[in-house]
């Protein structure tokens, strides 16, 4: 029998020190419980992705001091554990097992992702074999997460002798890739016939959130173990007579609670492994900010969040009366700085400039700028992080000011389209045990920039509904404009949207990083050139 334990915990990009003492502690947690054999996500050495660290000779000579360092440490138990390595000149995305205070074999990821949010051809090269050790009498072979995405690398290992798959990943999550992962994992099960085990990072790294979810199915595809998603944990799983069993068995989240979750822990985590003093956030009595706020709270308490409300004459008393209502709730630290005597100021400065020019949205633009430069003030003098507050609809098509509304260090919900975020602003009251924590005047009110007299946002832009999925078709599924309205979406509304996406690249492009939890953000899977002539056919 071989009982191996799966341990998914928040690796940090280049903290090689503190990685090693988080595996010596799981391997000394799971040599308490009788396992045999430690699996470790990808990378977990250097944390993921390292991205142009892996252009630096150095990075390459610490990781492995830091692979010799764990092997003289760790005794009594086997540990499978990922790695960055180079080779002969060449660099690989590798994993190695640790037997015996000895690296006894090394595995080379031999599918290498150049899509979507992953780069590593620029960074590694191929490896060809696969790799089969036997542990406590066991064949186990090894893969590293792409290689289990499509056909060869797991065949391989079960040509040369494997009876059990384990694979490290570090795979990113985004709404529903659960089934993905289950799906994918069951073709090589089936293709090979071979039981296996799917360890995966957990944690925040800038735009990316890995939730954890490991799991392992056995040889008939069915999941005899999930760890939780968003935590860190350690699970059992043992091997016999081609059998795995386990008692870890969690339920997954419904996709509220995983979006919830995933924004929590990447605030927490930018935050945190960032060293930033807390979080700053300037409130509009909106469902936007109203939001962003539960979250930083949720992610690092209430003492280690400000939040600042900054009425204009054209602030409704429902936006202020429903801000100090939620200031109530959570507990965090509050003030209230009205921009009035700072938008005369500028006026004044400006009539001279703008005589003869009718008001527009420069007036309504200095506002927000004004806002963002007291944020930014904050932030610089209390060494607390700015979140931004704006929403993928608006991002999308640049319902948003630059050096306004966009001032800050992190943009925790850029991903999230504005229909989810009254979905999650419900699931969060949902978890209220008193009075909800986000007003139902926040929730039901039409949504306002407030920068105007009877401003509403549904003047300037199609219904959300409507402005959500002609975003998701074209942004997400690279659906033509043509295809958009043939599925029924209004060929105004098409037309509209498709063009504001387009011409707001300058904006996104000087927006904060932010969490990403759809397939697709405007983030390091987008790459849309800002100067083009191209004109999409309708």
């Amino acid at each position: 029998m071989l009982r191996l334990a799966v341990a998914q915990f928040n690796a940090t990009v280049g903290d090689l020190t503190g990685n090693v003492e988080r595996i010596i502690q799981c391997a000394a947690e799971a040599r308490s419980r009788g396992a045999h054999v430690l699996l470790t996500p990808e990378l977990a050495l250097s944390g993921y992705p390292p991205e142009d660290l892996l252009l630096r000779p150095d990075f390459y000579r610490a990781c492995h001091r830091a692979l010799d360092d764990l092997a003289c440490r760790v005794d009594g138990i086997a540990i499978v554990v990922g790695h960055p390595e180079e080779l002969d000149g060449a660099c690989y995305n590798a994993a190695t097992v640790i037997e015996k205070g000895r690296c006894i074999a090394t595995y080379r990821k031999m599918r290498l992702p150049n899509y979507d949010v992953f780069d590593e051809k620029r960074y590694f090269e191929q490896g060809t074999e696969p790799c089969v050790v036997t542990l406590n009498g066991v064949r186990c072979g090894i893969n590293i997460c792409a290689d289990i995405w499509e056909e060869g690398a797991a065949e391989l290992s079960r040509q040369a002798g494997a009876e059990l798959l384990l694979v490290l990943n570090a795979s990113p999550c985004h709404l529903d890739k659960t089934r993905e992962r289950v799906q994918v994992l069951a073709d090589r099960v089936e293709a090979t016939g071979m039981p296996a085990i799917y360890c995966n990072l957990v944690g925040g790294q800038d735009e990316l959130v890995f939730d954890g979810d490991s799991f392992a199915l056995d040889a008939d595809k069915n999941v005899c173990m999930r760890l939780p998603q968003f935590e860190e944990a350690l699970g059992i799983v043992d091997f016999a007579a081609g059998r795995l069993t386990s008692n870890d068995l969690c339920d997954e989240l419904p996709l509220e609670a995983e979006a919830y979750n995933a924004l929590v822990l990447g605030v927490r985590d930018y935050i945190g492994k960032s060293g930033f003093k807390g979080a700053i956030i300037g409130l509009s009595g909106g469902i936007d900010s109203a939001l962003t706020l539960c979250v930083a709270v949720d992610a690092l308490g209430a003492d280690k969040v400000h939040a600042v409300m900054m009425p204009s004459p054209y602030t409704a008393q429902m936006s202020l009366d429903d801000s100090r209502e939620m200031i109530r709730q959570l507990g965090c630290s509050y003030d209230e700085i009205a921009i009035a005597p700072a938008m005369e100021t500028y006026a004044s400065m400006l009539d001279p400039l703008f005589a003869g020019l009718p008001a527009d949205t420069t007036e309504e633009n200095i506002q927000a700028r004004i806002r963002g430069n007291i944020l930014m003030a904050l932030s610089n003098k209390t060494g607390k992080l700015v979140l931004t507050t704006g929403n993928k609809s608006e991002m999308a098509v640049g319902y948003c000011t630059l050096y306004g509304d966009m001032a800050g260090g992190f943009a925790v919900i850029k991903d999230v389209y504005k229909t989810l975020v009254y979905r999650l602003s419900r699931y969060r009251n949902s978890l209220c045990q008193g009075d909800p924590v986000i007003p139902e005047n926040i929730i039901v009110r039409p949504p306002s920039a407030e920068l105007k007299p009877d401003q509403k946002d549904q003047d300037s832009l199609p219904d959300y509904e409507v402005l959500d999925a002609i975003v998701r078709a074209y942004m997400e599924e690279d659906r033509s404009p043509r295809e958009i309205i043939a599925a029924g979406l209004p060929e105004a509304d098409v037309r509209r949207v498709v063009r504001l996406l387009r011409i707001a690249e300058y904006k996104r492009r000087q927006a904060p990083v932010g969490i990403r939890i759809t397939p697709r953000g405007f983030g390091k899977d987008w790459r849309y050139p800002i100067t083009n002539r191209y004109v999409d056919e309708f």
